[in-house]
């Protein structure tokens, strides 16, 4: 649950124009910042934000729960956002295969070779958010709001069913293969900023190609388990195995440890606003569109 919406719920409850406006302002930033991570596009995200606005001033004298508010704001901005104008051209239409998601034996052994990467300038910083903002664009969206929803909004997995209409298991099949992608880019991404390093530091060796290794069985069977490790839903016997096999396989702790990163970097991602002039002037005309409805609030 975000503390917003709960804010936003305890200032509706005070039935003020004051309050009310306190509590869209809260409300444009997290619709704002949840269409941006979707759409990508500030022009779209803007859009969904005063659509949704406007929808929600009519019900928003309703909600005295922050949960059914949230469900109810977050899939209107959803169904916004899958009809944005300006669609991501590199998102793949087919689903995602978890088979073509796992690393072959060769990616594992350079992975289980490097230590973790930690960030030492703000450039690096910010260069790993817009690399991070445009790994998420790359993803289908039936997987992309699953992957916004859960990690980079921080909803639960019954909050993210409820709002999609997905069974919960369906929730953290996309969940973990929408990780899987985004882990997968920024990857590839490593590995091509090395390949670049190494090609200006020795300009006349050529690299050989590299041969595709196939995954070991006993590895494949772990991956399709690693987000419920990680999120602490495995039943006790299959993650005593799992555990197991990561004690013996240094590849696979490595890239077990990239997805942890992957993982984190989503739920640490700044959160976008938007633009102060504009936000002020969408609540003002909100305010004053609908007289009726702040009737409500200002009733004792």
């Amino acid at each position: 649950m975000r503390k917003e919406i709960e804010q936003a719920v305890a200032l509706l409850g005070e039935k003020n124009p004051k309050a009310l406006e306190q509590a869209l302002e809260l409300l444009q930033g997290t619709v704002f910042s949840f269409s941006m991570k979707v759409c990508g596009q500030r022009e779209d995200a803007e859009d969904t934000m005063q659509e949704v606005l406007v929808k929600s001033i009519p019900h928003l004298p309703k909600f005295d729960s922050p949960r059914a508010l949230l469900v109810w704001l977050y899939r209107v901005a959803k169904n916004r956002c899958l009809m944005s104008r300006r669609r991501s051209k590199f998102a793949p239409k087919q689903d995602l295969s978890l088979d073509e998601l796992m690393p072959d034996r060769l990616e594992r052994e350079l992975l289980s070779k490097e230590g973790p990467a930690s960030p030492e300038s703000q450039a690096i910083r910010n260069q790993q958010a817009r690399r991070l903002r445009d790994a998420v664009q790359k993803l289908p969206p039936q997987y992309r709001i699953i992957l916004v929803l859960r990690d980079m909004e921080g909803l639960s997995d019954d909050e993210v069913a409820e709002i999609t209409g997905l069974k919960p298991g369906n929730v953290r099949v996309r969940l973990h293969r929408a990780r899987l992608f985004v882990r997968k880019e920024l990857a590839q991404l490593d590995a091509a900023n090395r390949a670049a390093a190494e090609a200006v530091a020795r300009p006349h060796k050529k690299a050989a190609p590299a041969a595709r290794v196939p995954r070991p069985a006993s590895c494949k069977a772990m991956f399709a388990e690693l987000s419920n490790y990680l999120d602490e839903q495995l039943d006790d016997r299959m993650c005593e195995k799992l555990e197991r096999h990561m004690q013996g396989c240094e590849p696979c702790q490595a890239f077990l440890a990239t997805l942890e990163s992957a993982i984190d970097q989503l739920r640490h991602a700044p959160a976008d606003q938007p633009r102060a002039p504009l936000a002020a002037k969408l609540r003002c005309d909100l305010l004053s569109q609908f007289p009726a409805s702040l009737g409500n609030f200002t009733k004792n």
